[in-house]
């Protein structure tokens, strides 16, 4: 099987050198790709939800309309565990190539069942019901494919620029957001109406998710395995599953605490921000849209910032500063965003929010991968994660919404204030795992 070092090549001539970097440049450049499409499939709901909520439910007043389509975005979350586990048995035993693979084909089936779901006034119950098998196929998928692309782009990556590469798993993880917003904004103002994406535009984005996840399935057919994990699998010990994983347990608790707080403020502002503009500061769709699209364009520009600076300072400055500024902020923050005069006003805030948001987001897949041995690495990073993810993450729109229901929006806030400060405990007393790598201690021993 072809294979790409994880570490840098002592020794070795530069045009030998310059192979390895080349090999290992398109290696994290497929696997980035790959998450991409998988995450344009999955944010694709949450983009057009506004258009197509009410196909699959009976009509109501549109909060209850955006809470049902909530609830079954979060319903998509809570299959992730499963997810992780699964996946991450893939990737420890049989490769972290086979489960990313795994991964992309079973998101295109769910964008296809979306993309193909009869509305409610066709199939009645039916139909939502169809809505949500697709949905918890796709949890399923990304329960799988965190775990698993962030031990590939972390063991792939030479280690004095570790952060930095590594931290596009949440350039591609947000840029498949921003391009399923864009996709968007695209139909809106140039190739449909309001009317038409309600009544059928809305199915475009899943039609063309599927598509994109056949040629991300290709590309990986042809990515190579990691040195790690071979490495790993020579020395025949056990690898995957949870008893293996049962032997962590402290890694386990630092994973579940520090994906708690920081699931939360992502999903904040990115999934529920869209309908908080919407619902709550009165912007119209376009100006929801637009804003949300700038907003994870900035995002998007700071993880590799974050992550190279990681390779100089650390990773827990940067987790320490989020915590801090996020337990500190949040509900100013918040509370602004609510009474923003308009979306330039809006824009200007949720980018200071992502300026502290970002200490979290570029390096945390790398964090949690530099805790665990690569005979576990896959699992140990995705099933704590995808457990965290489920509860904190998956519920944040949901919440969010229930709170204003209940004429108690700004309860949120302070929830969201309160979950990112455990994280702030947690951060504060962990090590720095740049210095404490598992990744670069096994490439020493090997």
């Amino acid at each position: 099987m072809n294979t790409v070092t994880g570490t840098a090549v002592g020794g070795a001539r530069p045009q030998a050198d310059e192979r390895i970097s080349g090999a290992r440049l398109r290696a994290i450049f497929v696997g980035s790709a790959g998450n991409l499409v998988e995450w344009f499939d999955f944010y694709c709901y949450a983009a057009f939800a506004l258009y197509f909520a009410s196909s699959f439910f009976p009509a109501q007043d549109p909060t209850a309309q955006m809470m049902s389509t909530a609830g079954i975005f979060a319903l998509g979350f809570f299959v992730r565990p499963l997810g992780g586990i699964l996946f991450g048995h893939l990737g420890d035993r049989h490769g972290r190539k086979v489960a990313l693979m795994a991964s992309v084909l079973l998101m295109c089936v769910g964008s296809l069942l979306i993309a193909c779901a009869p509305t409610y006034a066709t199939a009645g119950i039916l139909s939502p019901c169809i809505l949500l098998l697709a949905r918890l196929l796709q949890g399923l998928s990304l329960g799988g494919e965190y775990g698993a692309s962030a031990t590939y782009l972390s063991e792939m990556a030479d280690s004095k620029r570790r952060g930095f590469y590594a931290s596009f798993q949440y350039v591609t993880l947000i840029g498949g957001q921003l391009l399923a917003l864009l996709l968007l904004l695209a139909l809106q103002h140039f190739f449909l109406d309001d009317q038409q994406l309600r009544e059928w535009g809305w199915r475009i984005p899943f039609v063309i998710g599927a598509l994109l996840a056949l040629v991300a399935l290709l590309m990986r057919h042809d990515m190579p395995e990691t040195q790690s994990f071979e490495s790993a699998r020579k020395k025949a010990k056990p690898m995957g599953g949870l008893k293996q994983l049962a032997q962590h347990p402290k890694e386990v608790l630092l994973v579940v605490g520090l994906t708690m707080g920081g699931t939360l403020a992502f999903y904040v502002y990115t999934v529920y921000m869209q309908k908080f503009l919407r619902l709550s500061v009165g912007l119209t769709d376009a100006q929801t849209t637009a804003v949300s699209a700038a907003s994870l364009l900035f995002a998007m520009c700071l993880q590799p910032l974050y992550g190279a600076l990681s390779d100089r300072i650390g990773r827990r400055p940067l987790l320490v500063g989020f915590a801090l500024l996020g337990t500190i902020f949040t509900v100013p923050l918040l509370t602004a965003i609510r009474n923003a005069s308009g979306p330039w006003e809006a824009f200007a805030l949720i980018a200071c929010a992502w300026i502290i948001v970002s200490g979290y987001t570029s390096i945390n897949a790398l964090v949690k991968a530099e805790m665990f041995p690569a005979s576990i690495r896959a699992t140990g990073v995705g099933v704590p994660y995808a457990f965290a993810v489920s509860i904190f993450g998956g519920t944040a729109e949901y919440l969010g919404l229930w709170f204003k229901s209940i004429g108690m929006e700004s309860g949120f806030y302070w929830y969201v204030t309160a979950v990112i400060a455990c994280t702030l405990v947690v951060c504060w007393f962990m090590r720095d795992t740049a210095a404490s790598s598992k990744i670069d201690e096994e490439a020493r021993s090997h």
